[in-house]
């Protein structure tokens, strides 16, 4: 039914990941395969593609789906319906952000420090000059191909440079001092195709198995037994999405109680509610939350 297109490049292992979260395994001949499958019936072709192209082949209807991150988005000015975001990037759950920097000893402070004429290094040249046009600054944008942050200041001025972390521009010896944009990995579809009632249908299935695999991540469900008289105690260490599920145990020995919590936190949560008197603590992993 669903023609769909996913990133090649940073963002490929974990979008692939997710989708094996979210049982819907891609499968190819080899890593180098720009062809795949996914065994689900709403799904009938996938590519693996880079990126910066998917935004556009969507808006084209070569394709009715696809993943690709706000920043190309932006940058290619394609018309196409974001169904949803999707929290996750190449190394973390943080969006990246799209920033300008400058060498480490420059005294600009902020954009309107920089003179005309600047020259800039980017690959995101669109958002790059509309960025400076809005600020009045007439800039000299320069696309490049990688490396970004190594041209400053032997041949750049300063860049426009994507980051998630910061950690690459402070070792090239660049300061941050504005951002363009944030940007999140989104699920985006194409116009008329969303217009289809069944293809949209199937377009918030996946996209809530994707949502619910992410929702997922880094949490773990708690169950456990506590006698009555010891169940607020237990209640109140407990971290829950909205409220622990409480029920009374047969005969009436006491209560099973059941909650989300963070992965991070379990190692000190498990001994806690052990000394509050909770017995028969069961730690299991989770593989959805679709709220």
């Amino acid at each position: 039914m669903l023609t769909l297109v996913l990133p090649k490049g940073s963002l490929e292992r974990s979008t692939l990941e997710l989708f094996e979260a979210a049982d819907l395994t891609v499968r190819r001949s080899s890593e180098v395969d720009y062809r795949a499958s996914i065994d689900d019936h709403r799904i009938a072709d996938v590519r693996i593609l880079r990126p910066q192209e998917i935004p556009q082949y969507v808006a084209e209807g070569l394709f009715d789906l696809g993943i690709t991150g706000r920043d190309w988005i932006e940058e290619t000015g394609a018309e196409v319906v974001s169904l949803g975001e999707l929290r996750y990037s190449k190394a973390s759950a943080q969006p990246i952000r799209i920033v300008l920097a400058v060498a480490g000893d420059s005294s600009a402070q902020t954009v309107a420090d920089l003179a005309d004429g600047i020259k800039i290094a980017t690959e995101y040249p669109e958002l790059t000059r509309r960025f400076f046009e809005k600020h009045g600054i007439t800039a000299d944008i320069r696309l490049s191909y990688g490396a970004t942050e190594a041209k400053v200041p032997d041949i750049v001025d300063a860049v426009v440079e994507l980051t998630e972390t910061g950690r690459a521009l402070r070792a090239a010896g660049l300061r941050i001092i504005e951002t363009l944009l944030v940007s999140n990995t989104e699920l985006v579809a194409n116009p008329e195709a969303a217009q289809d009632g069944e293809k949209r249908h199937a377009m918030g299935q996946i996209l809530t198995l994707l949502q619910g695999a992410l929702e997922a991540r880094d949490k773990v469900l708690v169950k456990l037994n506590v006698s009555a008289d010891q169940l607020e105690a237990v209640i109140g260490l407990l971290p829950a999405m909205k409220s622990p599920t409480v029920s009374e145990l047969s005969g009436g020995g006491g209560f099973a109680v059941e909650t989300v919590v963070p992965k991070e936190e379990i190692n000190v949560l498990i001994p806690a509610l052990k000394d509050r008197g909770a017995s028969d603590i069961i730690e299991l992993p989770i593989s959805k939350i679709v709220h």
